[in-house]
């Protein structure tokens, strides 16, 4: 594999970690602490697949129209993962229940559904396999610009080889970043996240803002599910293919110590090392035995440790995640 190819991969790899960062950033800006990122990227991931079946099969073999091609499964992964942000906002916020157990019941819910769903579709196509291939959607997710030069072809496979969700998660992660950073409410949503009972006492609606962030922060999330099933497999949905991308995601978070733009550095970055640790796999296999293939496994999550420990030390305060993050906040107990 050479270097343009090893970075393509990294990018393509990184996208989905990309928007699961860039949604849990932006939930994480408002106090609320989503485990739940994993489950809510599979839900969708197998809402978009759902849509897209459901409408490659109502053609009867008739040519698929582009617009609606693309269009369907995007609502449909946006609609799926929106509704689970709604449902942790409903379970943590006004029921009050803990983030921490909601994240994670919301995780295996995820999960779960994901797996029944995915071998609901397998029962209907009459498939021998596990799996669901919609090759005609996922071509239209494959999309990408004309080909460079062949005296700069290496340049455009770098920069536009790509699906236009890549473009869309950079897009969001920049637009995230300038909103937090340069905006009214990009700034009503920090003092939130900071300190509710402030916020409040100076008109901000924080359970709105909570609801908002957290819900939109989902429907991002979601679409590195859709990303992963429709541009990067194209179009095939597996139970088991989506791995710990959910997990990685959280940990960009403090990777790119919630700020969305260091987010797409960090993704491509993390997408670089898991890359990396299948390329290395057979050799080190070789070499060392089987057992240390996993510790390529563990490179991000020890990047991740070794960031957060030194962001530790230096103590910015701009470097540290909202002083609320995970707290509740009830307004009768001001």
């Amino acid at each position: 594999m050479n270097i343009v190819s090893m970075i393509v991969a990294a990018v393509q790899q990184g996208i989905p970690l990309l928007f699961g960062a860039t949604g849990e950033i932006v939930t994480e800006k408002s106090g609320n602490l989503n485990l739940g990122i994993p489950g809510i990227m599979y839900v969708g991931g197998i809402s978009g697949i759902v849509g897209s079946f459901l409408y490659e099969n109502s053609l009867h073999g008739a040519p698929i129209n582009p617009f609606l091609g693309v269009f369907i499964p995007l609502i449909c992964s946006l609609f799926g993962s929106s509704l689970m942000g709604l449902i942790y906002c409903f379970l943590t916020i006004t029921l009050r229940a803990n983030q921490n157990v909601t994240g994670l019941a919301l995780t295996t819910f995820g999960t779960g559904l994901g797996s029944y769903l995915g071998q609901s579709l397998t029962k209907l196509a009459h498939s021998e396999t596990p799996d669901i291939s919609l090759i005609a959607t996922g071509s239209l997710f494959r999309k990408s610009f004309p080909v460079f030069p062949e005296k700069i072809r290496w340049l455009g496979n770098i920069l536009f080889s790509y699906g236009f969700l890549t473009y869309l998660a950079i897009f969001i992660a920049l637009f995230a970043a300038y909103f937090l950073k340069r905006t009214r409410p990009g700034l009503h949503l920090r003092a939130v996240g900071e300190n509710p009972a402030t916020a409040d006492a100076v008109g901000i609606n924080v359970t709105a803002y909570k609801y908002g962030a957290t819900i939109i922060g989902a429907a991002i999330a979601g679409l590195g599910g859709l990303h992963f099933v429709m541009e990067y497999l194209g179009g095939l949905w597996s139970s088991a293919g989506f791995g710990d991308r959910g997990w990685l995601a959280i940990a960009i978070v403090i990777f790119a110590i919630w700020r969305p733009n260091l987010a797409i550095l960090g993704s491509i970055l993390f997408g670089g090392l898991y890359i990396l640790g299948v390329k290395l796999t057979g050799p080190i296999a070789s070499i060392f035995g089987a057992g240390t293939t996993d510790i390529f496994k563990m490179m991000p999550y020890v990047v991740t440790i070794i960031v957060l420990i030194i962001s530790s030390i230096r103590n910015r305060r701009e470097n540290q995640p909202p002083a609320s993050l995970g707290l509740p906040y009830f307004r009768e107990d001001r």
